[in-house]
């Protein structure tokens, strides 16, 4: 009897436990990469996710009222700077497996790309939660915020998904490394080094997962039948007023993740960037 892809998809989907939801979902990538999975076409019933998984864990509140980061050359300062990345990468698991589950009978590139994602942002996570600890807290001690979950329950097409996720809310964190990693780097500790490293792969590897948006996106727009112009529509009709003029971009990384320079000057708001 065949694997049950989807069943097992929904399975790490659903755990909240982190050390189970990465193993589960790493066990998972492995049994993908040696071919034990080829039909991508089961019909029924389409689970949807009520609450985050995350929501066993941790106390969830507006934005507005989630623990801002102060001093950074503290370890508190840390934890909390530490925690909200870490949450990111526990939130972006969900995001992978989500993709993989939500949206049946795709090429078998499409299943591999965002478990392959999910599998990178546990590793993401783990490195991120041994830093934690090692300033004294652990994922779940601050407040979080539930926005990817929201943004991803409300993008229920592949077209909608893949711009207002990937290449939309994720690509914005290759704006936010950069500029995290600049407070970052005036800190002389050796834990301010770890956390630079940390945040070099996970950039390494976010370029690498927009850029599959980017390709899953394009893919999307020619089966709809819709120009890809209309970007900045599709991610306003998920996400509305998300789209206005950014103070920063990250030119480079978002050219390597696929972005056009058009796209970038509508995102800067100025059509005088050099891209």
């Amino acid at each position: 009897m065949a694997a049950d892809f989807f069943g097992l998809v929904w399975d790490a989907l659903e755990e909240s436990e982190p050390k189970i939801k990465t193993e589960k979902t790493l066990a998972l990538f492995d049994r993908f990469k040696a071919g034990e999975f080829e039909d991508f076409t089961k019909d029924g019933i389409v689970n949807v996710q009520q609450k985050p998984s995350y929501a066993a864990l941790c106390e969830i509140a507006r934005p507005t009222e989630v623990r801002r980061r102060r001093k950074l050359d503290t370890d508190e300062g840390k934890a909390v700077f530490l925690h909200a990345i870490t949450h990111i990468e526990y939130s972006a698991i969900d995001l992978g497996l989500d993709a993989c589950y939500s949206f049946r009978g795709l090429p078998k590139e499409f299943y591999f790309d965002w478990l392959e994602v999910a599998a990178e942002e546990c590793e993401h996570f783990l490195m991120l939660e041994r830093l934690l600890n090692k300033v004294g807290a652990k994922y779940g001690d601050f407040t979080v915020h539930p926005s990817l979950f929201e943004a991803c329950r409300k993008s229920d097409t592949l077209i909608k998904r893949m711009a207002a996720i990937p290449r939309f809310l994720e690509a914005g964190g290759l704006d936010a490394n950069k500029k995290m990693t600049a407070k970052i780097a005036k800190l002389k500790d050796e834990t301010a080094k770890e956390i630079l490293d940390a945040l070099s792969v996970i950039l390494r590897d976010e370029i690498d997962h927009v850029k599959k948006g980017t390709k899953w996106f394009y893919y999307a727009c020619e089966k709809d039948g819709v120009d890809e112009s209309r970007y900045f529509e599709i991610v306003e009709s998920v996400l509305p007023n998300s789209t206005k003029p950014k103070e920063f971009v990250n030119v480079e990384d978002r050219l390597k993740a696929g972005f056009k320079c058009e796209e970038i000057k509508r995102l800067v708001g100025k059509e005088n960037i050099p891209c």
